[in-house]
């Protein structure tokens, strides 16, 4: 069973989504469970542990439908090889940094194992200092830190638009890389490699991916998580 969940304040949007599908059985499931079972333990009775994926629009899948969205496409992934992880889908069209830090407790009332932290592209469209984005990144990694001291966090880079000039685009580039360096972090590099400025791979607005786009945004996703994972 494929569950992947939408959480958002009450005070933005009081409702909570829930997409619910059940995933096609596979002819080699049987194989990949046998293999994967005594390694990660998985009994009937254990609960899954949550990735939550706190983002913006990327990771809401704004145009595409639930199932096409990248965090989506990772819970397939999971299900696939037996994983005893459950995707929690915590993506919320035009956060930015400092948003994210205003919605991070709430977000963390459910125990979290992983985080993939999907946040700073509105702020390089709208121009903000990337000093401040990083302050702002940081807060959400000392608060889900101080939260749940087990947590494992992913950053995930993004890039600010040309027209931002070359100074800024250096500058804002730099801060995914230094937040994974000082907290020892691993880190996706640039979340929308290969589908960036791509336009057969996202929606007219050259924005935000398409349902291809996704796919290969899940890769770029899955490059990194699989590692830890997959682990123990």
């Amino acid at each position: 069973m494929i569950i992947t969940r939408l959480l958002v304040p009450p005070l933005l949007f009081g409702l909570v989504s829930v997409w619910v599908a059940c995933k096609e059985p596979e002819q080699s499931q049987q194989n990949v469970k046998s293999k994967r079972q005594s390694k990660n333990e998985i009994t009937p009775d254990e609960p899954a542990r949550n990735i939550l994926f706190f983002g913006n629009s990327l990771t809401a899948g704004y145009g595409v439908e639930p199932e096409d969205a990248f965090p989506y496409i990772i819970q397939k992934q999971l299900d696939s090889l037996v994983l005893p992880y459950q995707v929690i889908n915590a993506g919320l069209s035009g956060e930015t940094t400092a948003g994210g830090v205003g919605r991070i407790e709430w977000v963390l009332r459910e125990p979290v194992a992983i985080m993939i932290l999907e946040l700073g592209g509105n702020d390089g469209l709208r121009g903000i200092d990337p000093g401040e984005s990083m302050k702002n990144l940081q807060e959400i990694i000392d608060l889900a830190q101080a939260k749940y001291s087990d947590i494992l966090i992913i950053i995930s880079g993004m890039e600010a638009p040309p027209n931002m000039g070359q100074e800024y685009v250096t500058l804002f580039r730099s801060i995914f890389r230094e937040l994974s360096q000082v907290n020892n972090l691993p880190l996706i590099p640039f979340l929308l490699e290969g589908v960036g400025g791509e336009p057969e791979l996202n929606l007219p607005d050259g924005i935000h991916p398409n349902e291809r786009g996704h796919k290969i945004v899940a890769e770029n996703v899955w490059a990194v998580l699989k590692n830890l994972v997959t682990e123990g």
